[in-house]
């Protein structure tokens, strides 16, 4: 009976403290590393490695994100894999298994994490996504089998470590990725932000500086270029997922095999040939760029232009959406095109040609000639157009060479 109080007492304060005895900043450092590890295995392992083949990692990293993944989230990769190349294969459509278009803002925002579950379960989805991801011993008998034996295990192993506060740090492992990924990039990802490409969808780069969430910040980039390993593509965006890869490969041990496809320009040709075109097509993303720049600011300008008439205004605010795809004008925007181009020439005739442009990689019943010849006259049309934004697009048309 004498010892009864001694063991209540040491059992008291190993509930307090745990074996470790860390001081609260030190749980705190803890946590916030432990959810980086995390976040940076979903994003270099399962994201660019393994759903999109963008590099390849030695084994012995690529089993270290095997293991911390099914230790901290419990996913199977070949399940997120598969997920995820659905994902791109049929965005914002009824078949996306979370595009806020489909399911809504709020529901994918806070379930996200039931979103892919539910999926996972599709038998169909796994088997026409899921090749590729590991398929050994390991994987078949431990990995997939026992999906929750990891993060039953981390629970155990942090409140021995830090006491009953592990039960929260444990907790916020377990939120980390329902929240930041599943929740927030699947969801404002797909519905806040700015994009730097007019992509077939709704992706938005939600910061320019991807560092919380591995560089997944960057999804419109991500969308635009999805096998590409570097997310960031403007002077001022940062990936801090692409900085880790690139000190792996440093350290040998991964292998970069894509990145975004930096545009090649020779002398400008005069008459347009077959090569011009598929370097165009090639670098299409970065032409309709350009001309999403020429669009805004033209649209600047004849606001400038309008100001003392009413139209001043609306053609000020179509410099956010008049540079997209006619597509993806909400019915608003449609409804107010009319006016603006009534009022401003220049605006009509830069988007009437942005359209006449983008038919030479959307219309692929064209033959090469017809592309070819197509190309030809919508340089000459921008030439004699008078407008001298289209005028310099010709020439940097015109100088697009293949990679």
């Amino acid at each position: 009976m004498s010892d009864s109080p001694f063991l209540l007492d040491s059992l008291l304060q190993f509930l307090d403290r745990g074996f470790v005895d860390a001081a609260w900043w030190q749980i705190v450092l803890y946590t916030l590393a432990a959810t980086h590890v995390t976040i940076a295995g979903v994003t270099i392992y399962l994201h660019r490695c393994q759903a999109h083949r963008a590099l390849d990692l030695h084994p012995a990293v690529a089993h270290f994100f095997r293991f911390w993944l099914w230790l901290t989230t419990g996913m199977v990769t070949r399940e997120w894999a598969a997920i995820h190349r659905k994902h791109h294969a049929r965005c914002e459509t009824n078949d996306d298994p979370h595009s806020p278009v489909r399911w809504g803002l709020g529901k994918v925002l806070l379930e996200g994490a039931e979103l892919y579950r539910a999926e996972a379960r599709n038998l169909e989805t796994l088997q026409k996504f899921g090749h590729g991801t590991p398929d050994d011993w390991i994987e078949r008998n431990l990995y997939s089998k026992h999906p929750v034996l990891g993060v039953s295990l981390l629970l155990v192993g942090t409140v021995a470590a830090f006491g009953v506060i592990g039960l929260a740090v444990w907790a916020v492992q377990m939120l980390w990725i329902p929240v930041w990924a599943a929740g927030v990039i699947n969801g404002l990802g797909h519905a806040k932000g700015y994009p730097n490409f007019d992509c077939p969808d709704a992706s938005t780069n939600i910061l320019p500086w991807g560092i919380l969430i591995g560089g997944e910040e960057l999804h419109n980039n991500h969308h635009t270029f999805a096998s590409s390993a570097k997310l960031s593509v403007k002077w001022y965006e940062f990936d801090i997922g692409w900085m880790y890869i690139r000190i792996l490969s440093m350290l040998g041990l991964a292998t970069v095999r894509r990145t975004v496809p930096k545009p090649k320009f020779a002398q400008a040709r005069q008459v347009i040939d077959l090569e011009t075109v598929q370097a165009v097509i090639a670098h299409r993303y970065d032409v309709m760029a350009h001309y999403a720049r020429t669009l805004r600011q033209a649209c600047a300008d004849e606001a400038k232009r309008l100001a003392q008439r009413p139209e001043g205004k609306l053609v000020a605010s179509a410099r956010r959406w008049l540079h997209l795809d006619a597509a993806r004008w909400s019915e608003q925007h449609q409804a107010r095109v009319a006016e603006i181009f009534a009022a401003s020439e220049r605006l009509h005739k830069l988007v009437e040609m942005r359209r006449e442009l983008a038919k030479v990689w959307e219309r692929s019943n064209l033959s090469r000639e017809q592309l070819v010849a197509h190309l030809q006259q919508w340089c000459q049309r921008a030439e004699a157009s008078g407008i001298r934004s289209l005028q310099e697009l010709s020439v940097r048309v015109r100088s697009y060479a293949a990679a």
